[in-house]
């Protein structure tokens, strides 16, 4: 039996060994598909410039950076602006709001399944591109806008929001002055502004769904609800679990934007986070050996997440980035 395996594994090899030897150069590959080179460059050149050049800059995490010395000329200090962010007084407070931030925005995920699930199962055809329409639109629109409707709309004075607390006879309510608010409203509007967007691609996994199978499952008496949990669930697992694992890569990004546009010093308690610390300090305040040591902390962090996160669903569903 050893033996038999043995010549398996050595069969294998020289299979693969002699794949090896017969695969065309480089420059005969390049030559003949020089059209899909070409078509790729593009983004390989956006990434390589703006994604992996920027890395050298990581340097002055460990220097004590001054811009008239440059990043080389610059005295190293080892991990000193590290150890100074992890005993800053509010470094619990940034892990805090980060964390709680994204994973309220992950007990969010399921949402947007729900809404494919019940746009698929839509058969006026009218009445489904007119859902589809009004629940894609607001992706359209831009951050700066949206953080204006929702100031507009929260204003304690003029807000929509609080003209209808007031005809229930309750008082107006300061919602981006109390902290306690804060995250709920960041989180909500997020997923209402995005809500038809990320339904996109779970409807082009389920238009590949076999009609058959529903046709089977109804002659064998499945009711609707049987057939989406039985058949369109399962069929959208992977694009699940892909979709979830670039979340959780996105656990400590949360959108610099909207949240410094809605911050102010009265909600500050709840809405600084790591990525605002680093504007703060990089930015406004010039110390930027101090921002980038904590911008690579936060980047080391997210990639130990991602990899986890990769290696369970690897394990778990057969299903993973890599």
């Amino acid at each position: 039996m050893k033996e038999i395996e043995s010549g398996q594994l050595m069969a294998e090899k020289q299979q693969y060994v002699s794949q090896i030897n017969n695969r065309p150069p480089i420059g005969k590959k390049l030559k003949k598909h020089w059209r899909l080179y070409v078509l790729i460059a593009p983004a390989i050149i956006f990434f390589a410039i703006f994604n992996y050049f920027p890395m050298y800059g990581v340097i002055i995490s460990f220097k004590d950076y001054v811009a008239t010395k440059g990043i080389w000329g610059s005295s190293w200090v080892g991990f000193k602006h590290f150890e100074r962010f992890f005993h800053a007084y509010n470094f619990w407070e940034l892990i805090r709001n980060t964390f709680f931030i994204n994973i309220y925005q992950l007990a969010m995920f399921p949402v947007s399944i729900i809404v494919a699930l019940s746009i698929n199962e839509v058969r006026n055809s009218f009445f489904k591109k007119s859902v589809q329409t009004i629940t894609y639109a607001p992706h359209f629109i831009s951050v700066v806008v949206m953080t204006g409707m929702i100031v507009a709309f929260l204003s304690p004075s003029t807000g929509i929001i609080n003209k209808g607390i007031s005809l229930l006879g309750f008082e107006p309510i300061a919602f981006l002055a109390e902290p306690g608010w804060f995250k709920t409203i960041f989180v909500q509007s997020g997923v209402w502004q995005g809500l038809g967007w990320s339904a996109i691609i779970y409807l082009a996994a389920l238009a590949g769904v076999n009609p058959e199978l529903h046709e089977a499952a109804r002659v064998d008496g499945a009711s609707r609800f049987q057939r989406i949990i039985h058949i369109n669930i399962p069929a959208i697992i992977p694009v699940m679990v892909i979709l979830l694992i670039l979340d959780v890569g996105n656990l400590l990004s949360v959108g610099f934007e909207k949240i410094y546009l809605l911050q102010n010093p009265l909600n500050m308690e709840a809405s600084d986070v790591i990525q605002t610390y680093v504007y703060r300090a990089g930015l406004l305040e010039g110390q930027y050996s101090f921002s980038a040591a904590v911008g690579l902390f936060n980047s080391i962090v997210t990639l130990i997440l991602l990899i986890i996160v990769n290696y369970i669903a690897r394990r778990t569903t057969n299903n993973s980035l890599w």
